[in-house]
């Protein structure tokens, strides 16, 4: 793997590799502004892509990590997830070394996203790539009249070798809306969450980073900005209803998200909000 950032097709997709001289790699989809792909250094794959994925510049990325905007899920009159994740992206800046890679992608509104919202907006993704860390920045400016609300999530499919055995540590105390118990509001009590079923919990304003644990390796998830972290695991009969998910994908990936989905951001014109999400092999 050559250090710095290069162009790529990525199964008909324009894309971009980076790259750092220690072997640390990953890959940018420009459709939806994605990361689909991030290798550190003499490891595997951490980020989990269906193989099913479908890669025809119109349906959302099946894996990666989406961009959730200006709507996290279904909280809210536009289509899940919202738009930010079937669109364009624009390259707005690149610079790299051996150590280090860095690439900041664009989106701004038009008219086939005001149709959809409303609204004139500015958003960046920051991507930085370095040893075994990689961080994802997304900021987002209101560049309209009036104020406007958004919900967003970094929608992070990490890969895992076995879901049974693994296990989430930092989310004991915090209180958490259980999507699969009919959205109860529940507050977590164990040491370390263990995936034993389908779940699908928005964890509400995590204050320390967590921790994922499996085997012989960790890996480290820290947000700022974010003030939500969502857990989901589609289980057996969801990757079963789920088309570009193998029947057993549930075993292979876990979603850690970093998100601002319980309260919805406000901008007035000309304000910014940023948020962070850093992952660190361990």
């Amino acid at each position: 793997m050559t250090a710095g950032i290069e162009r790529i097709d990525f199964r008909g997709l324009p894309a971009l590799r980076l790259g750092t001289r220690n072997g640390a790699s990953a890959v940018v989809s420009l459709f939806g502004g994605q990361v689909l792909s991030w290798t550190p250094p003499g490891g595997t794959d951490r980020l989990y892509l269906s193989p099913n994925a479908v890669l025809d510049r119109k349906t959302p990325i099946r894996g990666g990590i989406p961009v959730c905007f200006p709507q996290f899920a279904d909280l809210g009159a536009l289509p899940a997830h919202g738009f930010a994740r079937t669109r364009d992206w624009s390259v707005l800046t690149e610079r790299g070394s051996k150590d280090y890679a860095l690439v900041t992608l664009g989106l701004v509104d038009d008219e086939a996203t005001r149709t959809l919202w409303p609204h004139a907006f500015s958003a960046e993704l920051s991507i930085l790539l370095e040893e075994s860390r990689l961080d994802l920045e997304f900021e987002v400016t209101n560049t309209g009249d009036g104020d406007l609300e958004f919900t967003a999530a970094l929608h992070t499919y990490l890969a895992v070798r076995e879901v049974e055995e693994s296990r989430l540590e930092g989310l004991h105390g915090f209180s958490f809306r259980d999507k699969t118990d009919a959205n109860r509001i529940k507050r977590d009590s164990g040491d370390v969450l263990l995936i034993e079923g389908e779940a699908d919990r928005v964890y509400h304003d995590v204050q320390r980073p967590v921790l994922l644990r499996e085997y012989d390796r960790s890996l480290g998830i820290n947000a700022e900005g974010f003030p939500d972290v969502v857990v989901w695991n589609p289980w057996i009969e969801r990757s079963k209803a789920i088309v570009d998910l193998p029947d057993d994908a549930f075993r292979h990936m876990l979603c850690v998200e970093a998100a601002a989905a319980q309260q919805p951001v406000r901008l007035a014109p000309g304000e910014s909000w940023w948020g962070r999400q850093t992952l660190v092999a361990l």
